[in-house]
């Protein structure tokens, strides 16, 4: 079933939490709506299921207007971050719910519902606690019970609000693997709202990031990281190194230091070029491809890598943070490297311009 938003917006009182929203979602695809709070994704989210309704805008299933339709008319999933689940029912009742408060000329018989319930159990792996209450299970398990609640009722389109938020940093692995992997089963057109770039990355076939009501990008997990179209996306992907420089005809200059870009930018003047600490790399000599005099300040580990604070000696005034990956000898305080980069981002005000590398001198 694919989803097609077309302008939607939506006020809260006066308040725009929605602006200009369009989206198409295509039938079988799996869709990360991202962004930090406050940025407009569960609203949309709830939209989508007919819980909220927009103040503009038309929604289409399949190419069919379903704004005014009933949220349990729509056909779709929706999975709660706290599971909402029936805390006086067991697992079984609480999947079975969904189909046993069906009109009478819709509902499937009790054995039915009971070979129903029984099969989506084995599927989420909860077929041996059927008869458990929910305050006898694991975040991880409330949340598969949710899910296959959800699923009960064949959803066309299953919905996910923030779904692994609650849930410990392993289990949240876990779990967001094998909703993949269900996802590529059955087929099911999907979306879910995180604020986790990691969580999105991995499982979303696109991401949708937004901020204060609209799209700042829609792309693959591949283009948001390596292509981010405003300062917004590539900041929230992650920690970024910001440094001021210049552009003339088809030089950039860094600090008095000149690098050749591929073609002449249809921009000119003042830029920032924004370098991720792992895509920086240093080394003791200097050469073509590393230009850029720093003194580590600062040396320590960092998980499976070395945490690294450089200082620019006489072309930059912030520090830099470099995740140092090699092998190697690893730098210490107050030694003297040389910094270059495979993958320099340009920015001038919020949008991007180029994606050089530091490499040969002009």
């Amino acid at each position: 079933m694919s989803i097609e938003i077309e302008k939607i917006g939506k006020l809260f009182g006066k308040t725009q939490v929605l602006n200009d929203i369009s989206l198409d979602i295509a039938s079988g695809e799996m869709v990360a709506l991202l962004g930090p709070s406050g940025s407009g994704k569960t609203t949309l989210l709830r939209i989508i299921a007919g819980l909220e309704q927009q103040s503009q805008g038309l929604l289409r299933f399949h190419g069919h207007d379903v704004s005014k339709i009933h949220a349990k008319d729509r056909h779709v999933g929706f999975v709660f971050q706290h599971y909402a689940l029936f805390r006086h029912m067991t697992v079984f009742d609480n999947v079975a719910f969904g189909l046993t408060v069906l009109p009478r000329k819709q509902r499937p018989s009790a054995q039915a519902i009971k070979d129903k319930v029984t099969k989506l159990l084995e599927m989420v792996q909860l077929g041996h606690l059927a008869s458990r209450y929910p305050a006898q299970l694991s975040g991880g398990q409330k949340q598969r019970v949710a899910l296959a609640r959800a699923l009960a009722v064949d959803p066309q389109i299953l919905l996910l609000d923030e779904p692994f938020g609650a849930l410990d940093a392993q289990v949240r692995i876990e779990l967001r693997r094998w909703l993949r992997q269900l996802h590529d089963e059955l087929k099911f057109t999907s979306v879910f709202v995180t604020h986790d770039q990691e969580e999105a990355m991995e499982v979303a076939d696109r991401v949708v990031v937004m901020s204060q009501g609209h799209i700042e990008q829609v792309g693959t997990p591949s283009d948001i990281w390596q292509r981010p179209e405003t300062r917004f996306v590539l900041e929230f992907m992650g920690e970024v190194n910001q440094i001021s420089a210049h552009i003339k005809g088809s030089t950039l200059n860094i600090g008095g230091y000149d690098f050749p870009l591929n073609h002449t930018s249809v921009q000119q003047g003042e830029v920032d070029v924004f370098l991720r600490p792992w895509d920086i790399s240093l080394q003791a000599e200097v050469d073509e491809q590393h230009r850029l005099p720093v003194r580590v300040t600062e040396s320590g580990p960092r998980g499976h890598f070395w945490q690294l604070t450089v200082q620019p000696l006489g072309w930059g005034k912030e520090p830099l943070s470099v995740i140092w990956q090699s092998e190697k000898t690893i730098p210490t305080r107050g030694e003297r490297y040389f910094l270059g980069s495979q993958q320099a981002k340009i920015y001038q005000g919020d949008q991007a311009l180029i994606f050089p590398q530091l490499a040969e001198s002009a």
